[in-house]
């Protein structure tokens, strides 16, 4: 089930390891269930290790048409811009999720689009406590702010994706809530869902189970 706070073009942007990849991928997932035309649209050129385009396969077989730069997925160290990016802003009968780049050097690439993203778009900080740099609100906020900045933006909602990868527990998850609140409340921003991995099973307030579609390293 979809949380409530997307829209028709959904981005996710925060920091380095804080899940943005895995959590598109779920999401575009998700959509495809409701939406005839779904396209996830990988805007990460920092990072070439942890790409969307790892799912390539596992997304083109559900009906999920996939963006990214023609250089991803290689050794080049900046993969470049996916050419065809601008597309889920044109085409207004495709639901978009985008992946953005960690912190502002990744958010940098949605400066070009910051028109576009006022008019049509939700755009969710995706958090992780357990990562370094952002393990207390006040640390989150200063990033959540950096990342704004760069990408001329502002965030319309939270999305709490704590977690340790592999040794993640269910109390770890639960462990990550009032965390989430605190900084979404620090940042006035509403938390519209937290992850957790399905073979989890945890039940609660807002809390959703998530497939992991990707190599471990970090949810």
């Amino acid at each position: 089930m979809l949380p409530d706070g997307m829209s028709r073009v959904t981005v996710l942007a925060g920091h380095y390891g804080s899940g943005k990849t895995t959590v598109a991928t779920h999401l575009a997932l998700e959509l495809r269930k409701t939406r005839e035309r779904v396209t996830l649209c990988d805007l990460d050129i920092v990072n070439p290790y942890f790409r969307s385009i790892d799912n390539r396969e596992l997304l083109e077989k559900a009906g999920v048409r996939l963006i990214s730069s023609p250089l991803a997925g290689t050794s080049v160290e900046s993969p470049g811009f996916p050419p065809d990016a601008a597309s889920v802003f044109d085409d207004t009968d495709v639901a978009a999720v985008i992946d953005v780049g960690g912190d502002d050097r990744g958010a940098l690439a949605l400066g070009r689009y910051s028109e576009h993203l006022k008019k049509d778009a939700a755009i969710l900080l995706v958090i992780n406590k357990y990562r370094p740099l952002s393990a207390n609100a006040k640390d989150a906020a200063a990033l959540c702010r950096e990342i704004e900045s760069a990408g001329k933006f502002r965030f319309t909602g939270i999305v709490n994706n704590s977690n340790l990868a592999r040794e993640t527990t269910a109390q770890d998850v639960l462990n990550s809530l009032p965390y989430a609140e605190e900084l979404g409340k620090t940042l006035r921003l509403p938390v519209i869902a937290t992850f957790a991995a399905d073979w989890l099973e945890i039940t609660g307030e807002n809390i959703r189970p998530m497939n992991i579609y990707k190599k471990w390293v970090t949810l």
